[in-house]
């Protein structure tokens, strides 16, 4: 008897307003065996996810359609989906306010992408112990 083990590839939605940080974590991500959405700003974003929820969500903040608002409408058309924040304009007061709004990790750019990709991981992890 052959015994099969289906291996899903993971999904990662990345979002992202400058054309060249959306292509350095796509291609990261992409050399790391991901298999790879894009949306240009918070509006694109929710309709990919609208159409189909990815496994993870790379998103910036700053951009066209972003913002928590943006973060709390991800959360609300995708409730379990781990949704990581990377912004140049944070600040204490806006880390809290992401993370209250529904993101599961928030960075600072310039993000390390090592530490990045391990926070991926993390969240995946966690995120098929905890779904049914």
């Amino acid at each position: 008897m052959l015994n099969v083990t289906i291996q899903k590839t993971v999904v990662v939605l990345v979002v992202e307003d400058d054309r060249g940080m959306r292509s350095l974590l796509c291609d990261e991500f992409w050399s790391a065996g991901y298999q790879l959405r894009e949306a240009k700003d918070g509006d694109e974003a929710l309709l990919a996810v609208l159409r189909s929820v990815p496994d993870v969500i790379l998103t910036d903040l700053r951009m066209p359609a972003g913002g928590a608002d943006y973060i709390s409408r991800l959360r609300t058309v995708a409730p379990h989906c781990p949704i990581i924040v990377i912004t140049a304009f944070g600040d204490a007061g806006l880390r809290a306010d992401v993370l209250q709004a529904g993101a599961s990790a928030y960075f600072d750019k310039p993000v390390r992408i090592s530490d990045l990709k391990l926070k991926v991981e993390e969240l995946l992890t966690d995120y098929k112990r905890t779904t049914p």
